[in-house]
């Protein structure tokens, strides 16, 4: 006999008992027959497995309900959706429905490939998925100065025309280098009524912002700032358009701006919707390192709430706050109205941030530095954790190094003549020197310097009309490190005579009159250094 045989007996039987005596016996059968067997469907608040498939709660299809979700009108909005997988800069044609809107060009990354220039690390983790886009608001030139005007953005056709008068948001991450390669920045939202307009200002580099050329109109933009981390921040920008917009672009605001440096920046996840659509939403209260930080979602009359930490029920979590965290991990909260019509919210992953940071310290022999809970005596490596402003470990390498713990040693060459200048020393003679100096902390530094000649040689005799040796005069040069050289040959009276890097004896008529001759010698060592050597030679026949 099987469950549902029992059961039907139980109801048959019972039907014939008083109704007082019903109601109890039927209040035990219940709790026994329907409550400790397997039942066939998931009850989705009680934070169990109510119908043995291994499944708890939102992880069971039975209680599938519907997100609550804005849909963007940007097309692939966090460039997940590949044409092909980058290779180098300037390819934001493998990102599918992206545009290169402007002549100077984005850069599409992902972690299928190409990961961006070494000097622009990307933050990490990236926001949403493996694909994210990378652009520029000026860039330093090579020869020295600043290309204000160079700025790049990001555009696309819209699923759906942004209406006159009508209400709308985008949200994006935008990414930070550091405060110098990513100062504070206005992004800007920019609109065209045609999707012809895209791209704009192909032909001129330095056109600028879109709103230069014709039907472009600037429709919002937000100032925002990574301080000195590496990171991702969160924003978004509330439009009303004047006009119908079906196309956009996104990125720096018209103003130009200088810089010492190249300044670099990442967006992600652009997602661009009517406003209603972001009303119903996971938000933060407090820094989410702060001890009181928690959760909520907006106040609605009406409505019943349930929370849940990776889709399984927190037990007493049924206001529109949470009371506490329950550690990392993925958060949403089911609502629920008279009607008992369920809603989602999406799923806000909560990871408690944690920052690295690197620091170089240098201090005095005999001195010490306090880091942490260390007093640090000697050189080396080290780290420790600190707690910042808002409760967050920060994470800091420091590279510690005492001066006159050891020599610095220096290895140089010098022109036999010459003098190497070293603190108020000037060294002449080739061989090893301590030096004794004040570092820019005040702390006594010992160099070692190892100061040698470059190996050259000029004769002082030579014959034309012997084969071999000395026939030639030239530069003898046993030093890789002399890079160039000139020789000027003239005889007693001042007249030139050779003008070459060998001098074979002849004077400019082709004659060898034996004698004596001046030189000049000008050369060059490869670090930039020069020296002119003059003296005499004796030509013998």
């Amino acid at each position: 006999m099987n469950f549902q045989d029992i059961k039907n007996i139980i109801i048959f039987k019972i039907a014939f008992i008083p109704f007082c005596l019903f109601t109890i016996i039927s209040k035990k059968t219940y709790d026994y027959f329907f409550q400790n067997h397997n039942q066939n469907f998931e009850i989705c608040d009680n934070g169990k497995d109510d119908d043995n498939d291994g499944l708890i709660d939102l992880n069971d299809v039975d209680c599938n309900c519907q997100i609550i979700k804005p849909v963007s009108f940007i097309p692939n909005p966090s460039f997940e959706e590949q044409e092909c997988c980058p290779t180098n800069r300037s390819q934001l044609n493998c990102a599918k429905t992206w545009i290169q809107a402007s002549g100077p060009t984005t850069d599409y990354i992902n972690t299928c490939g190409w990961m961006g220039w070494p000097e622009f690390p990307v933050p990490q983790p990236i926001p949403d998925g493996n694909g994210i886009v990378g652009f520029r608001d000026g860039r330093a030139m090579q020869g020295g100065g600043y290309e204000a005007s160079w700025k790049e953005y990001a555009g696309a056709c819209l699923l759906q025309p942004l209406r006159k008068g009508e209400k709308y948001r985008i949200e994006f991450n935008l990414g930070f280098v550091d405060d110098l390669r990513s100062p504070p920045i206005n992004i800007t939202f920019f609109g065209v009524p045609t999707c012809t307009k895209l791209p704009f200002g192909t032909s001129n580099i330095a056109l600028g912002c879109p709103t230069k050329e014709p039907e472009w109109v600037r429709l919002g933009s937000v100032l925002l700032s990574g301080g000195n981390q590496n990171t991702w921040v969160k924003s978004s920008i509330e439009v009303s358009p004047n006009i119908d917009i079906n196309a956009i672009a996104i990125g720096p605001d018209c103003p130009d701006i200088s810089n010492s440096v190249s300044t670099y920046y990442y967006f992600d996840n652009l997602i661009l919707a009517d406003l209603e659509s972001f009303k119903f939403r996971i938000s933060e209260v407090s820094h989410p390192c702060n001890n009181k930080f928690t959760l909520e979602v907006p106040e609605r009359d009406g409505l019943k709430y349930q929370w849940y930490k990776e889709g399984i029920a927190l037990i007493g979590e049924n206001k529109r706050s949470l009371s506490k965290m329950y550690g990392e991990g993925s958060y949403q909260a089911r609502v629920e109205d008279n009607n008992d019509n369920c809603k989602l919210t999406e799923k806000y992953e909560f990871k408690i941030p944690q920052f690295t940071n690197l620091a170089q310290k240098l201090i005095c022999k005999g001195s010490q530095y306090s880091f942490g809970d260390k007093i640090l005596k000697e050189s080396g490596d080290y780290t420790h954790i600190f707690k910042d402003k808002n409760n967050c470990d920060s994470t800091v390498n420091l590279s510690l190094k005492v001066i006159g713990e050891s020599y610095d040693t220096v290895a140089t060459k010098i022109f036999e003549g010459d003098r190497y200048e070293i603190g108020h020393l000037k060294l002449k003679t080739e061989g090893e020197h301590i030096v004794l100096l004040k570092s820019s902390i005040g702390c006594d530094s010992f160099v070692l310097v190892n100061l040698t000649h470059f190996k050259i040689y000029f004769p002082n005799i030579f014959s034309p009309n012997v084969q071999g040796v000395n026939s030639i005069f030239t530069l003898h040069n046993d030093d890789e490190e002399i890079i160039d050289y000139d020789i000027t040959i003239f005889d007693r009276w001042g007249s030139l005579v050779s003008d070459a890097k060998e001098w074979n004896g002849q004077n400019l008529n082709g004659d060898i009159i034996p004698g004596v001759y001046i030189y000049n010698v000008n050369l060059k060592s490869i670090h930039g250094t020069r020296k002119v050597y003059k003296g005499t030679v004796m030509l013998i026949k």
